[in-house]
């Protein structure tokens, strides 16, 4: 299994939220960087960046910060927030990103999905945040009426390589993942799944493991001690650890 530990920029600091909720942010971490080298050197091969600002307003606003940490640590970086056209796309897996989440995008404008998919293949990701079972996007502010499971399977056949699922019930709330949707998803969708929200610990883990999610993203249990990080990569074994150029 594939654990990505998790950092969300807002304002430029590394903040956690609950329930996708701006006004419960609070500062977790002094330095995105320094918090990168850090999950780099407990064996971490991967990185999830989200740029909150950017998810809220539909443009990049931390991409530098992201860069950087690219740019400075070896990890590879999976970054979403206000990515919603090919240019920002490009620029992003031009300047040292791995791979792309696409969120709000992916339920307004499939066609870019699609387009994105055939141009750089697995280094797309598609983000399904979900309420009550329902799709939400611009950082969780609007509802849609569109069912999650519905959507995945509709960017699995575009060709999606991965799938980044979250519960926002769960999310930051340490109440363990949302088993039921992903088990759905699983059996549902071929491509490969990512479980975010809610994970505390490596029961946790092993739980996901067993429905054959691929990967999972830590974030709170890190920040609180709930997690080692390092333990749980020794427990999940190898990491994926090719940097693209």
């Amino acid at each position: 299994m594939i654990l990505l530990p998790a950092i969300d920029l807002l304002d430029g600091r590394c903040v956690r939220l609950r329930r996708g909720d701006f006004g419960t942010a609070h500062q977790v971490a002094a330095d995105p960087l320094e918090t990168a080298r850090r999950f780099q050197k407990a064996g971490a091969a991967w990185i999830h960046l989200v740029d909150l600002d950017g998810a809220k307003t539909g443009s990049a606003q931390n991409r530098e910060i992201i860069f950087r940490i690219a740019r400075e640590t070896s990890l590879q970086v999976e970054t979403g927030g206000g990515i919603r056209d090919m240019d920002t796309i490009a620029f992003y897996l031009q300047n040292g990103v791995s791979r792309v989440i696409l969120g709000s995008a992916a339920l307004e404008n499939p066609q870019l999905v699609q387009k994105a998919v055939e141009k750089y293949g697995d280094r797309i990701a598609v983000g399904i945040d979900a309420k009550d079972g329902m799709v939400s996007a611009q950082g969780w502010l609007s509802d849609t009426n569109v069912n999650y499971l519905a959507l995945a399977q509709k960017m699995a056949a575009a060709g999606v390589s991965w799938i980044i699922f979250t519960d926002i019930s769960k999310d930051g709330m340490m109440s363990g993942p949302a088993l039921t949707p992903l088990a759905r998803l699983r059996k549902h969708v071929s491509c490969g799944l990512v479980a975010s929200g809610g994970i505390r610990s490596l029961e946790d883990l092993k739980v996901l493991d067993s429905l054959s999610v691929e990967a999972a993203i830590l974030g709170k249990a890190l920040y609180t001690g709930a997690i080692d990080l390092a333990k749980a990569i020794r427990w999940a074994g190898p990491q994926q650890n090719k940097k693209n150029s």
